[in-house]
Order: structure tokens, then sequence, then C-alpha cells
């Protein structure tokens, strides 16, 4: 099993935690596979790479980069957020949200930790600090800058006049588009010990489709804030508190009338959109965004194995498990194949019908924690000290 993202509410620790402890028996010792060797059938090239800021160093963060019209937006924890062309990374603009504290001081960081996401003429980020900012994608300039309920770490969502946010406590409110004022606000609950991470809301119909960490997959009215249906997909058991982490972080995929969603120690689950009945479920479980495409679920579980199911049932079409515990992001499929880099600085590129290895590249050494990014005809994937990559086939 694989612990990530994990979050202690308040101000305890784990250390503080006398007499107890969250594993049973000893602590889990992992090893990370070693490198598989691949023969390369082609090789990647990195058309660009541009400096974003200082990156995210050794923190969790959801920052990964947006493409838009030949643009590319990206930011780092830091608070610089950057426009760049996506042909040749040059910079169109950039701009710097940490705090002013006078000519003495250090600005305050920002702690930019949820995007980025582009949508008509904004590009939006939100912060640990609970700030939403809306900047012109022309120059950057802060259109608006909204207070939500709390900790922004999963990406905005724009769609239908609203910005949607769910932050860290629980909630997920509704913003205006244009001008950063709240609509509304709907509780989804958290437990006492969660993972620290949130689902960003997929949308249809007019309704949010967004996960808990309760366990639990939520509809609600984009219009009123209502909540429509709930379906819980992952149930707390277990002899330990990380056995019974229910945290289902990752954004559920709609396709064809059906709502995937997938836990972090529960299943994956098929639900009915407009009922929220299950359809089907199978033991599985992720923190990472997955793929539905054609007819096929990709996804890298808990343990770093990448699979490929069939959307009815959720067969199994085949397993990579040659890149166990390398801390896999979530994949992302471009031109036939499927991508996904790992912490040590690899990108790994494999066939999507059969799942063997086709290409392999060490693209940066601080390693890649947040998800690569489809934009044309090129893989854009931001390392951890902030360096942003666009890789062509």
């Amino acid at each position: 099993m694989q612990l990530r993202k994990l979050l202690v509410p308040g101000l305890i620790s784990l250390t503080l935690l006398s007499g107890c402890s969250l594993f049973s028996g000893e602590e889990d010792v992992v090893k990370m596979s070693p490198l598989p060797e691949v023969e390369n059938q082609f090789t990647p090239n990195t058309v660009w790479s541009s400096s974003v800021g200082s990156g995210i160093g050794d923190f969790y963060s959801n920052l990964h980069p947006a493409w838009q019209d030949g643009n590319v937006y990206a930011a780092d924890r830091r608070g610089t957020v950057k426009a760049m062309s996506a042909s040749d990374g040059q910079e169109i603009w950039k701009v710097d949200l940490s705090e002013n504290r006078g000519l003495l001081s250090r600005n305050a960081p920002a702690l930019l930790s949820g995007g980025v996401t582009v949508s008509g003429g904004h590009v939006y980020v939100g912060s640990e600090k609970a700030q939403i900012y809306a900047l012109n994608i022309v120059d950057g300039a802060i259109a608006w800058q909204t207070t939500v309920a709390g900790e922004a770490v999963s990406r905005p969502v724009a769609s239908d006049g609203l910005l949607l946010v769910h932050t860290s406590n629980g909630m997920l409110q509704a913003l205006d588009e244009a001008s950063g004022a709240i609509k509304w606000t709907a509780n989804l609950d958290i437990p006492a010990l969660s993972l620290r991470g949130e689902s960003a809301p997929a949308t249809a119909y007019g309704a949010a489709i967004v996960g808990g960490d309760n366990g639990r997959v939520s509809a609600v009215l984009m219009q009123q804030g209502q909540i429509i249906w709930q379906q819980r997909v992952s149930q707390a058991t277990g002899p330990t508190e990380i056995d019974r982490l229910s945290d289902v972080d990752t954004t559920p995929v709609i396709d064809n009338g059906v709502v995937y969603a997938l836990a972090y120690n529960g299943n994956l689950t098929a639900l009915d959109l407009r009922s929220g009945q299950i359809l089907w479920k199978r033991e599985l479980g992720s923190v990472n965004n997955f793929i539905v495409d054609a007819g096929r679920i990709f996804l890298v579980d808990q343990s770093d194995r990448v699979l490929s199911l069939t959307t009815d049932g959720g067969v199994t079409m085949w397993t990579q498990e040659k890149l166990l515990h390398r801390n896999l992001t979530a994949p992302v499929l471009f031109n036939g194949y499927l991508v996904v880099a790992d912490s040590e600085g690899y990108m790994h590129w494999m066939n999507a019908d059969d799942g063997r290895f086709v290409a392999q590249q060490k693209v940066d050494s601080s390693g890649f924690q947040t998800d690569p990014v489809v934009a044309g005809d090129r893989v854009l994937i931001q390392a951890k000290d902030g360096t942003l990559y666009s890789i062509s086939r």
C-alpha cells in the first residue's frame, strides 16, 4: 500500500498519537521497482522547456499546466503564474501573486495549490490560503480575488458561468465566473482523518458530480447548489486508521450516462448518472485521476500498477506491473499511447492496447508529481522544480 498526501486535521501530528499506531504491526515498507529495460521504438523529443518559478518542492500540489488557443499557462507554489507560447515556450506574460510585506521583508508566498484552469478570458488558480484568483488571459492582471471556505487544493472547474471549487474542509462552492461572487455552498462533510487532496468536480446536464472524503459521490445541481443524490463507493473498514481512509479524491468521469468513480481504499464504481444507483464495482483503489476512452478505463492503482479495464463490468484487459511503487502520475492518452511519469523524472510510454512499453526517457532529475497534459500534438509536464517541458512524439 502506498500512502500519499496524508492529512491530519488541526494541529495533531502522527508523532503525537502516543500509544497508538496508524499502521498494524510494523510500518509497511515498500521498495521502488527498478527501472524497466525498454527498447525504444521511437525517441520522444523535448521541443522546449521553461522555468516556472521554484516549482512545488516536496509539498503536495495539484498544480499542472493548462493549454488553450495556442498558449500554455503554468504556476508555481510561491505565486508565479506564467503564460507562454505553446509552439516555442516564449514568455507572453508573468505575474507574481505572493504578498508584499514591505520594502525590508521578503514577499509571503501565495501557496498556490489548485489549478491551473483556463476558461474564456480568465486563468484560474487556487491557494492553500483559501484564495481563488482570476487573471486576465491577455496580460495576467487580477480580474478578481475571492476568499473561499477552505484550502483550494483541487483544480477549479468552470462550467455554465460558474467556477466550482472543492475545498479541503469538504465544501463545494460555486463562484460567479465573471465577478468571483459566491453563489452557493454545499457541505459534503469530511471524516476525522483524510488524505490531503480533494476531488475536482465533473459536470454534465447542469449537475456537478464530485467525490468526497467520506467515501461518497455526490450529484449537485449547479444553479441551486442542491444535492440531488449521494452514493457511497468506499466503506471505512479495517484494523487501522490508514485502512479506514475512504477518500474519493479522483475526479469522476462521466461517459454515456454513466459516472465512473475511484476511491483510495474502496472501489472503482460505475453509477447511473440520473439516480446514482450502482451499476457495477471492482475492488481497486487510487488517488490518481483516470481515463475513460472508447469502452476502456485506464488507471494507476495504489501500488502503481497500470491497468486497462472494460467500461462494461470493469473486466481487466491488461496489467503492467513493472513500475510498482515508482510514485506514478495519473496517465494520459497521447497518439494511441498511454503515458505516465514517475518521481525519479522518467516518462514511460505504453501501447494502449496491451500495456507493452514502447519508449522511455529521463526528462528531469527533480521528478514528477502532477499529471501530464495533452496539448494538441504535444505533451506538457511540469517537474517538481518548476521546469515545464513540451514533448512531442
